[in-house]
């Protein structure tokens, strides 16, 4: 297991992760860090337990509004896969529909070939 080493608010926090996501963790608390000092920018010196609450409450938000998001396009995507779905059997008994009716017509073609066949001889 790696160990970095990230700032947030000013101070030092070692935290364990995966190897390999060392980079990803750093960036994670990058982001984090730029949530409180905004907020502290706004609001000044609260207390670094309610700056932190703020900051989780405001990711928390935006993870639903992309969770809705995500939600809308799952429900989107389906909708569109039953559409194609229907369009696919739709197409198909069309295809079967002008088979039949080429097979209808390939047996009157057969017949009057043979009433032409036998009215020659």
């Amino acid at each position: 297991m790696a160990q970095v080493t990230v700032n947030i608010d000013g101070k030092a926090y070692r935290m364990a992760c995966e190897a390999g996501q060392e980079d990803h963790l750093v960036d994670l608390a990058d982001r984090f860090d730029s949530y409180i000092g905004n907020l502290r920018g706004q609001f000044g010196e609260i207390g670094d337990l309610r700056l932190t609450v703020m900051a989780g409450i405001m990711i928390m938000d935006e993870l639903h509004d992309l969770q809705a998001l995500v939600d809308a396009n799952a429900a989107e995507l389906n909708d569109l896969r039953t559409k194609a779905g229907s369009a696919d059997s739709a197409q198909a008994a069309h295809e079967d529909e002008l088979a039949s009716v080429l097979e209808n017509l390939a047996e009157r073609l057969s017949s009057l070939s043979k009433k032409v066949s036998g009215v020659e001889k």
